[in-house]
């Protein structure tokens, strides 16, 4: 039988770990508290490899003795590391880093030059770019996607779901006078052929587009978020660290750095601050609960 490369013996990365004691050392000060990590490679010092954890020291502890992760820790020279406040800060720092530097071994939080969204232009759906408007500001925006495609998709998924009609979203074309095809399967409620209105049809769209509505920014322009960093109750209380209060500047959902004084954060205003999809999943939580620290700077 035939064995795929990638499942043959000698192309098995778990075959050739070994723990990799040249990294040992770069444990030594690491720390208990919450932070972003980086691998570096020998050649040009490159980063082959971004996280965050709020728990440094164990979370490099765990990719030491991870066997699927041994190609990576060969070529791995050295780790550095930066603290943060908390949880929130390392997410905002590890996404910002991976888009700038474009580590090898990172697939996710690629910077997407095609975001796009859904906005309904009469009674149908079109496809909108952040290229083109403002996602953070403008009203009765639905859903991110990576692509036109992926936005087409996801309006299938939601006429799946909620027996809306390919025709009339304009996912399909159909012959004058006839009903979709999904109709007669009863995946279709049947605005295609009179079963139900125009108006109701467009109102369950409405209504099913509502789970995926883009909230804009709810504040009239640059803001700090307070964040502080809180040892576990069972560490021993560590050294004071610069970045144990942490001020996240941000505006229009995108995150512009971090400062320890609100005064430093105009330094960081002038950023062009373009919508980012990260940054908003991000900080949507923490911010529209009304449970964080806001600072109007």
């Amino acid at each position: 039988m035939h064995i795929p490369a990638r499942r043959r013996p000698e192309f098995d990365e778990a075959r050739y770990y070994e723990y990799p004691e040249h990294l040992r050392a770069a444990l030594a000060d690491m720390p208990a508290a919450p932070g972003v990590y980086t691998f570096h490679g020998e050649e040009g010092d490159l980063p082959l490899y971004i996280g965050k954890s709020i728990n440094l020291r164990s979370r490099l502890l765990a990719h030491l003795r991870t066997p699927d992760e041994a190609r990576m820790l060969r070529q791995t020279r050295r780790i550095s590391h930066i603290r943060t406040a908390g949880e929130i800060g390392a997410l905002l720092l590890e996404a910002k880093l991976i888009k700038a530097l474009h580590p090898l071994f990172n697939q996710k939080l690629r910077r997407s030059r095609q975001l796009c969204a859904l906005r309904m232009h009469g009674d149908r759906p079109e496809v909108v770019y952040a290229k083109d408007i403002q996602f953070a500001t403008e009203s009765g925006l639905y859903g991110l996607f990576n692509s036109h495609r992926a936005a087409q998709e996801g309006l299938r998924k939601l006429a799946d779901q909620h027996k809306l009609c390919y025709g009339a979203l304009g996912l399909e074309k159909l012959p004058p006078g006839k009903p979709c095809f999904r109709a007669m399967l009863h995946q279709c409620a049947g605005v295609c052929r009179g079963d139900e209105s125009p108006d109701a049809h467009r109102q369950r769209l409405f209504t099913a587009l509502l789970d995926l509505q883009i909230a804009t920014w709810p504040y009239p322009g640059t803001i700090g978020l307070v964040e502080r960093f809180t040892p576990e109750r069972s560490e021993s209380a560590p050294p004071p660290h610069p970045n144990d209060v942490q001020i996240h500047v941000l505006r229009h959902w995108c995150y512009l750095g971090s400062v320890s004084k609100p005064e430093e954060a105009s330094a960081l205003d002038c950023v062009e601050a373009g919508f980012d999809a990260d940054g908003y999943k991000i900080l949507c939580k923490p911010l529209l609960s009304g449970c964080s620290e806001i600072i109007l700077l």
